[in-house]
C-alpha cells in the first residue's frame, strides 16, 4: 500500500508540472509583451545548502504575466552529520558523540509549487507561493545499552539499526526575486511554513538474549520523548523495530542563483 501510495503521490505532481507546461503556450501566447515569453523558463541552485552537503535545484516555468509554475529537487546523499566539528563542540557527554559520529542520514524531496508575483512582472519581486512536499529520509544508527555480566559487570552492546521516513506536507512560501542581469536572478524565500504527516520505522537484526532485550527496551523508551511523530517498537531474539507515524512540521528557506532561458 505504502508503495502504490508513493507512485501515486510522484506520478500526481508530474502531472500538475506538465498540464501546467502544455496550456502555458496559449496563454503566453495572448501575453507576450508582459512575460517576456521568449524566455519562460528559469532553473536554480540553492546557495545554502551546498555547505551542508544538500543539493537543491528548482525549474520555474512562467504560466502567465505573474504567475508560474514550479518543481523543487532536493537530494542529500547518504553521510555524516553536517559541520559536524561543531556539532562536536556543542556535545558534552563523549559516549553521546561516540553515537552521533556513526549516524548516517540522507534525503530526498519534490516540491511542485504555483507562484504568485506580485511585482510589475512575472519573476520579479515579492511572492507568495502555496506548495506541497514529498520527503523521504534515510538513517543509519546504532544503539547502544548497557549489560551485565555473570560477574556483575557493565558491558555495552550496541544494535545497528537503519530505515527511512517518509513525509508528505503543503504549506505557503513568502519570498522575493530580483533580476541581476539579462539572464541571471537572485531568488530569496524567506520563510514557507509546512506541515503534514510521517510514516516510517527503523530496523535492526541481532541475536538477542533475554537480559539484552529488557536493556534494549529501556533504551528505546528514549524514543517515546520525540516530538511531533508518536513511537512504537517491539524487541524479540532476533533483533527491534522502531515504528514511527505522526504529524510533521517544518519551515523552508532558501537563496538561490537562477538562470533565465
Amino acid at each position: 500500500m505504502k508503495k502504490i501510495f508513493t507512485k501515486t503521490f510522484l506520478l500526481s505532481l508530474f502531472i500538475f508540472l506538465f498540464a501546467g507546461l502544455s496550456s502555458a503556450d496559449a496563454q503566453l501566447s495572448r501575453d507576450t509583451s508582459a512575460t517576456e515569453s521568449s524566455r519562460p523558463y528559469m532553473v536554480k541552485l540553492n546557495l545554502l545548502g551546498l555547505p551542508l552537503n544538500n543539493f537543491s535545484f528548482q525549474f520555474e516555468r512562467a504560466i502567465g504575466r505573474k504567475t508560474a509554475l514550479g518543481l523543487g529537487f532536493r537530494f542529500m546523499p547518504e553521510s555524516g552529520i553536517p559541520l559536524s566539528g561543531t556539532v562536536e563542540s556543542l556535545v558534552d557527554d563523549p559516549e553521546a558523540w561516540d553515537d552521533l559520529e556513526q549516524f548516517r542520514t540522507g534525503n530526498i524531496a519534490f516540491t511542485p509549487e504555483v507562484r504568485f508575483y506580485l511585482g510589475s512582472d512575472v519573476f520579479r519581486g515579492f511572492y507568495i507561493a502555496p506548495f506541497a512536499r514529498y520527503s523521504k529520509y534515510t538513517a543509519e544508527l546504532p544503539v547502544t545499552f548497557d549489560v551485565s555480566d555473570v560477574n556483575g559487570n557493565t558491558v555495552p552492546q550496541t544494535l545497528p539499526m537503519s530505515g527511512d521516513l517518509t513525509t508528505i506536507t503543503g504549506g505557503l512560501l513568502f519570498g522575493a526575486q530580483w533580476k541581476l542581469s539579462k539572464l541571471v536572478y537572485l531568488d530569496w524565500s524567506i520563510l514557507g511554513p509546512q506541515y503534514g504527516g510521517a510514516n516510517g520505522n527503523i530496523v535492526g537484526k541481532k541475536t538477542l538474549s533475554t537480559e539484552e532485550q529488557e536493556a534494549l527496551r529501556n533504551e528505546l523508551q528514549n524514543l517515546e520523548d520525540l516530538p511531533l511523530v508518536s513511537t512504537s517498537y517491539t524487541v524479540d531474539n532476533n533483533g527491534a523495530k522502531v515504528d514511527f507515524k505522526g504529524p510533521w512540521a517544518g519551515v523552508r528557506s532558501s537563496l538561490s542563483i537562477g538562470f533565465r532561458f
